[in-house]
């Protein structure tokens, strides 16, 4: 399982989580940048993931929603208020119906290279007690499902077309 620590501060309104890879810096980017690669791990088994649209630069907004397993939708958006390309970007996070001013948490990942390959950490900053009592129990739950599908989704090799010469 990729996550190595989770770090829940009630005083700061946050909750971090600390992921390890053994794969470069960029392949790890990569993943959050497509939103095919995305959808893949960001839903849970249970909950999976879909991205119908994803503007990945400062100013741009990805939307997806959620499909439980008797059907029910959840849907969600994330509006980038800083991106810097295999390093780290930052968004606000809330409903996708919901106002820019009125969502509940922000959320910061940034990348970086290990010696065993690249480490994403991930910063949830809630904006309220009542939003982070509220989000958290769900949230950590489903990272913990959804990240060992990043986990897996890196670990595929992606084989060049053979072309005939």
């Amino acid at each position: 399982m990729p996550i190595t620590d989770v770090l829940k501060d009630p005083g700061n309104l946050t909750l971090t989580i600390v992921a390890d890879f053994p794969v470069p810096q960029k392949r790890l980017w990569d993943a959050w940048a497509d939103p095919r690669q995305l959808e893949r791990f960001w839903g849970p088994p249970f909950a999976p993931a879909t991205f119908t649209h994803h503007d990945f630069r400062v100013g741009g907004r990805a939307e997806y929603f959620l499909t439980g397993p008797n059907g029910e939708k959840w849907s969600g958006s994330w509006k980038f208020t800083a991106v810097n390309p295999i390093d780290s970007f930052e968004a606000h996070d809330g409903d996708a119906d919901a106002e820019d001013e009125n969502m509940p948490m922000s959320m910061t990942f940034t990348f970086e290279t290990t010696p065993a390959g690249s480490r994403m950490t991930g910063v949830s900053r809630f904006s309220s007690v009542e939003a982070m009592e509220e989000t958290l129990p769900g949230m950590e739950e489903g990272l913990r499902a959804a990240l060992p599908q990043l986990d897996a989704l890196l670990a595929e090799v992606t084989v060049p077309a053979h072309t005939e010469d």
